[in-house]
């Protein structure tokens, strides 16, 4: 018998990405588009039963950092093992394009200290056959993957291209150089950039130690590279910001959106010290304020804990700023291990300072023990305060750093701590629920691809259908709301219409979950980066298929090596007549 379909999805729960309540129906594809859902006679050439399984659209990750990976491997993990079917790079205003050949190490040591990605990873894997933006995306346009990437132009690249050293060293930009970037944005767009990333904070820097190059950029420099995507009609922002003086911050956001009518997303945490720790609610007055007088200004928020992972494998733990720890950097790990076990060792580290230097910031924050837990298997990302370890360590009448430094020497000195940094004031994500459901909040923040041995949140859309929908002992998110999270909203945030619902003649992305087996795994290290670097990874169950442009990617987890995966040039109408 003839088949009529490429694929039939059969019998599952299909959540179709609107918000509305599930329905159970088929859901039939041709040519890498959905062409029927509901009760269908016809047959597949391939056929998956969904029967007592969840079928929703695949999941939209805004903010990736896969720009160098891209260039050397077409699986995506950490995200694509969580449901991701399209990926948003090239943020934060840091990326790998353009580029002049004489500046490839600057652009590498930005994005080593920014994003926490290995120099020796990138010198070894990103191969350089570009210069301008279009011809890195024409290089990816050369290549298959496992979900759909698309990305910014970086702010930081763009900034070197045409002012040199001066933009690396910060220094203001003249009427020529702005005029500069503002064409290499417009020359971008044309080539199939999304738009625009920048960063204005303190806490980003190359591995050099020096602010990135956008830090101090100018409005006059900002509200430009606005203004050359209006000049395309097309084209968002992305912006990372300190919100240290936060009505100055919101207020150069406002202007540059008001002038330009280009869409605008924002990092926003909940912090636990500093400017928003106390103003995050007050700038999500303002965002809704903008949003009544018609200014499309979205806040990006992630849906747990702004946290790092700790251990001896990884770039963090508390003691790693500490002279006689720092001193067995050279050791593998079981021979650094068995030194730490040595109670004259033990006693040394415990008993010396961490490294003084005022700009050792990561070293006194990886020391909040009240924030810091065991993350255990299954990870818990929202543990009460007193399972923190200066609870524990209150309990046993101990330092922290002495439980926290047995702790880890636990599970052959593999053993994993979480510091809770952000999103989790008084011990709880009841203010992170608050964020989420503001009406123009937008899921993001995960960070795939970066961070490699220190933040493991690109699993962040199986968090969201387990803890937020399932397994919380608080407040939960209703299953429908959390799939047009994950799938519609950030698909519209960034013009690609085209994706994020089940209905007919949108993108076959979808993904089939059991979600009664649905579980998150503890991140574990992995040594599979160019030059064997490392980096986390994190495993879950409870997704039967992946499927992108009508092709399955993964199977019960597993990849079944299909590529469809495609670099998609700028935004995308929905092509529905």
């Amino acid at each position: 018998m003839t088949a009529h379909f490429d694929l039939v999805i059969r019998n599952g729960l299909v959540y179709d990405g609107s918000g509305g309540e599930p329905c159970e129906a088929d859901v039939a594809v041709t040519a890498g588009r959905i062409a029927q859902v509901g009760r269908i006679g016809g047959r597949g050439a391939q056929e998956i039963c969904a029967k007592g399984l969840v079928v929703t659209p695949g999941f939209v990750d805004i903010h990736t950092h896969y720009d160098g990976q891209v260039t050397w491997d077409s699986q995506l993990a950490p995200s694509t093992s969580h449901g991701v079917t399209t990926v948003v790079m090239g943020n934060c205003g840091v990326g790998f394009a353009p580029c002049r050949p004489d500046h490839h190490d600057l652009l590498v040591r930005l994005m080593e200290g920014v994003e926490d990605i290995p120099h020796p990873v990138l010198v070894e894997g990103v191969p350089w056959t570009w210069e301008t933006f279009p011809e890195y995306l024409d290089f990816l346009a050369g290549r298959g993957y496992d979900a759909d990437i698309c990305g910014y132009v970086p702010h930081a690249a763009i900034r070197v291209y045409a002012m040199g050293q001066r933009g690396a060293d910060r220094e203001p930009a003249t009427a020529a150089d702005i005029a500069r970037m503002s064409g290499l944005v417009r020359e971008a767009m044309g080539a199939g950039a999304m738009g625009v990333s920048t960063a204005r904070t303190f806490f980003h820097r190359s591995s050099d130690g020096k602010t990135t190059p956008t830090h101090e950029a100018s409005e006059e420099e900002f509200t430009a590279l606005a203004m050359a995507l209006k000049d395309c009609g097309k084209g968002a922002i992305e912006l990372i910001s300190d919100f240290d003086e936060p009505e100055e911050a919101f207020g150069c956001i406002r202007r540059v959106v008001e002038r330009s009518g280009r869409p605008l997303t924002f990092s926003l945490i909940e912090g636990s010290m500093g400017p928003l720790s106390t103003s995050w609610r007050e700038i999500l007055r303002w965002v809704e304020d903008a949003n009544a007088r018609g200014l499309p200004i979205r806040a990006q928020v992630l849906g747990r804990p702004i946290g790092m992972v700790l251990g001896h494998e990884l770039t963090l733990n508390p003691f790693y700023s500490t002279r006689s720890y720092a001193g067995l950097a050279g050791l593998d790990l079981d021979a650094r291990i068995a030194e730490l076990r040595k109670p004259e060792v033990r006693a040394r580290i415990l008993a010396e300072p961490i490294d003084d230097d005022p700009k050792n910031v990561l070293g006194r924050l990886v020391r909040r023990f009240d924030d810091m837990f065991v993350l255990g298997e299954p990870p818990d990302y929202e543990q009460s305060p007193d399972m923190s370890i200066a609870a524990r360590a209150r309990r046993l009448g101990a330092d922290p750093q002495a439980v926290a430094y047995d702790l880890m020497l636990e599970r052959d000195g593999r053993n994993l701590l979480y510091l809770a940094a952000a999103n989790y004031a008084g011990g709880s994500l009841d203010n992170c629920l608050e964020m989420m459901r503001h009406p123009h909040a937008v899921l993001g923040l995960g960070d795939g691809g970066a961070h490699c041995g220190t933040i493991c949140d690109g699993s962040y859309p199986t968090f969201m259908l387990t803890h937020w929908a399932r397994d919380r002992r608080g407040e939960r998110l209703p299953l429908p709301w959390i799939v047009k999270s994950l799938c519609r909203t950030p698909a519209l945030a960034l013009g690609l219409e085209d994706r994020g619902l089940v209905a007919p003649g949108y993108k076959a992305d979808l993904n089939v979950l059991d979600l009664d087996r649905m579980a998150l795994h503890e991140p574990e290290v992995s040594y599979d980066l160019p030059a064997g670097g490392r980096r986390l990874n994190q495993r879950a169950d409870g997704y039967a298929a992946t499927i992108v442009s009508g092709i399955v990617v993964r199977r019960d987890g597993v990849p079944t090596g299909a590529l469809p995966g495609r670099l998609v040039r700028g935004p995308q109408g929905s092509g529905i007549v």
